[in-house]
C-alpha cells in the first residue's frame, strides 16, 4: 500500500507502506527475545535492523549471564538481588531487579532449551564462572554465577534467538535505518519511518506497539568497546518524541578494554583467575578491594586502574595502561574458556595471553540510563503529581532502556539477563495490549512529514564541515570533560563544548552527491543522534552533584542519599531536567537500605 507524504521539497509524494501488530526496532537480544515472544503468539512483527541481525552487538557480550543456578557454588536469587543493588550502589529500582533476579534461572535453562550451547561441568550442568560483584549470602564469600558459552556467550544467544526467530516467521527489515517515531493526534505511538540503507527509499511501517531495542551509545566515546553501529538511535528517537532520558550521567567505563585500542576483554578472563599488575609487578587491587581484589565492581576496579596511572604507576614507555596476567594459568584452560580473548590479544594487542599478558586500561562501554521504562517493558513518562504514565503503544527492553535494573553501576554477567528478561516481559505485555486494541489506529500526517524531514535535511548539498570530523570532535571531547572521573569547572567546558559541536553540526553538510553513498546520510543521522545524546549525558552529570558509581565526581567525593537518591530526568526540550524517587520497596521480599559499599 501507499500513503502520500511529503517530500524534501514539500511536495506530496507515495510513501510505501507495510502494517503490523508490533514493530520491533533493533535486532540484538531483546528485540529478538520480545519479537520470538510475540511470533510464538501469533502476532504479526517486523524487526527493523540496520546490519544483519546476527551482526547486532549482542553478539559482542563475551563473559556470560547470570542466573543462580548454584551449579558449581552454592547460591539464590536472593543474594543475586543483592549483589545487584549493591552493584548499583543503591539507585538501582529494587522491584524490577527482584523480578529480573527471581526470573533469571527459567530464562536461561529457556535459552538452553531453544539451543544456546552452554559451556559444560562433567556432570553436564551449565558451567558458571566467577565474575566482579557477585557473593554469596549478602557480601560473603565469591559466588560463581555467570553461565558461559565459552568467552562466546553472546554470540550463542543471539544467533539461538535468531534462528527461532525464522523459525517462528517473523518479518525482517535487514539493513534499514529507523528515522522516527510516529504517532497519532492522541499520542499513541503507531510505528515508525524507516529508510532502505542500500537505497535511501524511505518506507513507513505501520504497528499497533513500537519496541525500540536499539542498544547504547558507546560511540560517544573516542576510546570505546562497542561497534560503531552502537550511536544510541532508538535513545534519540525517544527524545525528539518528548520522552526524556533518564540517568545519562551513569555511563560505565569497562576496566580492561585493550590499551590503545579498545577491545574488549571480557571480565571473565579475571573470573577464570586473571589478575592485574602495575608498572611496579604490583597486584594492586588488593589495596583497593581488600576482600574481592580483581573480582570488585567494575566503576571500583576502573578508578583504581585510573589511580594507578594519574600516580605514575602505569606500564609501558608512557605509563598509560596497566596489565592483566593469565600467563599463569594452564594453556588449555585459556583455549578452552578464553578463546576468543585469545584471539583479541594476539590479533589487536600483538600478545598470546597463555606467555604474556594483555595491556589494558578503563574505556568507555556500557548506558546504564536511557528510557524510562517499568518492568513490562512500557516506556513511561511523568505525570502530575509524581506519577508515571505509560505512553500507549511504546515499548523499550535492553540498553537503550532504563528499567532501572542496573542503577549507577551495571554488574557483569546482567546485561545479556536484563535483555532476555524484560524482551520477553515487553513480548508478554504487548501480547495483552493487542487483545484491547485489536485495529490500526490513523497516523497523524504531519509526524510523518517531521520524520522524512529528517531524511531531507541532508539530501541539500553544501560545502560546510563535514560529519566526520565533527563525529571525532564529539568523541574527543566527551573523553576528555566526561570520562572516569570528573569536577565541576571541567564538566562546565565540557558543556560549553558539546553545545558548540552541537552548532556546527546544524551547518554541516554532505559533500559531492554524485560520488557518495547511502551509508554517508545514514552517519550523518546517527551524529544527529549521539549529538542529542551527549547534551543529555554532560547536562545530567554537571548538576549530579555527588560521587555514586560509575559517576564519580572529584568535588564531591560522597555519595548524597540524603539529596541525590534519585534518578535524573532529562528532557531535550528546553534542556531541562527533572528528577524521581528511586524504587526501595521490593515486590515479595524485604528491601535493601543504602549503606556503604565495599568491595
Amino acid at each position: 500500500m501507499d500513503v502520500a507524504c511529503c517530500d524534501s521539497g514539500g511536495n506530496k509524494m507515495n510513501l510505501t507502506k507495510r502494517k503490523f501488530d508490533c514493530l520491533v526496532i533493533g535486532a540484538g537480544g531483546g528485540g529478538l527475545r520480545a519479537a520470538l515472544q510475540l511470533s510464538q503468539a501469533d502476532a504479526s512483527v517486523g524487526v527493523v535492523s540496520k546490519v544483519f541481525p546476527t551482526r547486532s552487538h549482542t553478539v559482542a557480550a563475551q563473559g556470560g549471564i547470570n542466573a543462580a543456578l548454584a551449579n558449581v557454588l552454592p547460591d539464590n536469587w536472593h543474594w543475586h538481588m543483592y549483589d545487584t543493588i549493591k552493584g548499583s550502589d543503591y539507585l538501582g529500582d529494587q522491584d524490577a531487579i527482584e523480578y529480573m533476579c527471581r526470573a533469571a534461572s527459567n530464562t536461561v535453562i529457556e535459552l538452553e532449551h531453544s539451543g544456546v550451547p552452554f559451556s559444560r561441568l562433567e556432570n553436564g550442568r551449565i558451567y558458571q564462572r566467577a565474575f566482579g560483584g557477585q557473593s554469596q549470602n549478602f557480601g560473603g564469600d565469591q559466588a560463581a554465577r555467570t553461565c558461559a558459552a565459552a568467552d562466546r556467550t553472546g554470540h550463542a544467544i543471539l544467533h539461538t534467538l535468531y534462528q527461532q526467530n525464522i523459525h517462528a516467521r517473523t518479518h525482517f527489515f535487514d539493513e534499514y535505518f529507523a528515522l522516527d517515531l510516529v504517532k497519532d493526534e492522541e499520542g499513541y505511538i503507531l510505528g515508525a519511518v524507516a529508510i532502505e540503507i542500500e537505497t535511501g527509499i524511505p518506507l513507513l511501517i505501520e504497528a499497533k506497539t513500537t519496541l525500540i531495542a536499539t542498544g547504547g551509545a558507546g560511540q560517544l566515546f573516542y576510546n570505546n568497546t562497542n561497534a560503531r553501529i552502537n550511536t544510541g538511535d532508538g535513545m534519540a528517537m525517544a527524545l525528539r518524541a518528548g520522552i526524556p532520558m533518564e540517568d545519562m550521567e551513569f555511563f560505565q567505563f569497562h576496566p580492561t578494554g585493550i590499551a590503545g585500542k579498545g577491545m574488549l576483554i571480557s571480565e571473565g578472563v579475571r573470573g577464570e583467575g586473571g589478575y592485574l599488575v602495575n608498572g611496579e609487578g604490583e597486584r594492586f587491587m588488593e589495596r583497593y578491594a581488600p576482600h574481592a581484589k580483581d573480582l570488585a565492581s567494575r566503576d571500583v576496579v576502573s578508578r583504581s586502574i585510573a589511580i594507578e596511572l594519574k600516580e605514575g604507576r602505569g606500564c609501558g614507555p608512557d605509563k598509560d595502561h596497566v596489565l592483566l596476567k593469565v600467563d599463569h594459568l594452564d594453556a588449555d584452560i585459556i583455549k578452552k574458556r578464553l578463546p576468543g580473548i585469545r584471539d583479541l590479544s594476539m590479533t589487536f594487542a600483538g600478545v598470546d595471553p597463555i606467555n604474556a599478558p594483555i595491556p589494558v586500561c578503563p574505556t568507555a562501554h556500557y548506558t546504564m540510563g536511557g528510557i524510562p521504562t517499568n518492568r513490562h517493558g512500557q516506556v513511561v513518562v511523568p505525570e502530575h503529581q509524581g506519577a508515571e504514565e505509560p505512553v500507549p503503544g511504546l515499548y523499550a527492553a535492553g540498553e537503550c532502556a532504563c528499567v532501572s535494573v542496573h542503577g549507577a553501576n551495571r554488574l557483569g554477567g546482567n546485561s545479556l539477563l536484563d535483555i532476555v528478561v524484560f524482551g520477553r516481559a515487553a513480548g508478554n505485555h504487548i501480547i495483552e495490549y493487542l487483545k484491547e486494541n485489536r485495529y490500526h489506529r490513523p497516523i497523524a500526517e504531519e509526524s510523518v512529514d517531521y520524520a522524512l524531514s529528517r531524511l531531507a535535511r541532508w539530501d541539500k548539498k553544501g560545502d560546510g564541515e563535514s560529519v566526520d570530523s565533527i563525529k571525532t570532535d564529539l568523541k574527543k571531547t566527551m573523553d576528555k570533560y566526561c570520562g572516569v572521573f570528573r569536577q565541576e569547572d571541567v564538566l562546565k567546558e565540557g558543556v560549553e563544548k558539546v553545545l558548540a559541536i552541537e552548532e556546527r553540526l546544524q551547518h554541516a553538510r554532505l559533500k559531492d552527491h554524485s560520488k557518495i553513498f547511502n551509508t554517508a546520510r545514514i552517519e550523518a543521522l546517527e551524529l544527529e543522534n549521539l549529538m542529542d545524546l551527549a547534551v543529555a549525558t554532560v547536562c545530567s552529570a554537571l548538576e549530579r552533584k555527588e560521587s555514586r558509581g560509575a559517576h564519580s565526581r572529584i568535588d564531591y567525593p560522597e555519595r548524597d542519599d540524603k539529596n541525590w537518591l534519585k534518578h535524573s530526568l532529562y528532557f531535550k526540550e528546553g534542556r531541562r531536567l527533572e528528577y524521581k524517587p528511586v524504587h526501595i520497596k521490593p515486590l515479595t521480599v524485604d528491601s535493601f537500605p543504602p549503606k556503604p559499599r565495599v568491595y
